[in-house]
């Protein structure tokens, strides 16, 4: 723990380790459903967004990492328990058990979108308290928003290739 670095924080450091798991928890549930959907993706377009999804896969575990990096910083534990994930996570795990290529998009745009307010919330609450925090936020936000770009964008693909087909 960094005795300084926990001084230099200039907010309720019990409420900013709160924030930052519930942050941790949601990427390892993010990495996972990513990995799982790439192996069990069906439908058209399949190979173009199993390669996506894991690449997303590999982006939330680095989020993880450097969330988990930052609570041991402060001296905190990252959730050591992964059946505590879900419960922590403001963001849902879905299970992909319907693997059609529609399906997958929608739940990971889904999922994106709530790590998007997730990291807002972060940014919002250490905005000129917590700078470090603060920019590894930004960091994994930037990254957050390319994703549901990228996904948005896979499906704009799917809908006009099913558009077309059925033509």
């Amino acid at each position: 723990m960094g005795t300084r670095a926990r001084e230099i924080v200039g907010m309720d450091v019990n409420e900013l380790l709160r924030l930052l798991n519930e942050a941790y928890a949601s990427e390892w549930l993010a990495h996972y459903q990513y990995w799982l959907g790439a192996k069990l993706i069906k439908g058209p377009m399949k190979d173009a967004v199993a390669a996506e999804l894991t690449l997303h896969a590999t982006e939330e575990l680095n989020h993880a990492v450097m969330v988990s990096n930052r609570i041991i910083q402060l001296g905190g534990t990252p959730v050591t328990d992964p059946k505590d994930w879900q419960a922590i996570s403001p963001c849902k795990y879905d299970a992909p058990n319907d693997p059609y290529v529609a399906v997958l998009l929608d739940q990971n745009i889904s999922g994106e979108q709530c790590a998007i307010s997730t990291y807002k919330a972060l940014m919002d609450a250490t905005n000129g308290k917590d700078m470090i925090t603060y920019n590894m936020a930004l960091t994994i936000l930037e990254q957050e928003v390319e994703h549901e770009e990228d996904l948005q964008s896979l499906k704009e693909d799917l809908e006009l290739m099913v558009i077309r087909g059925s033509r």
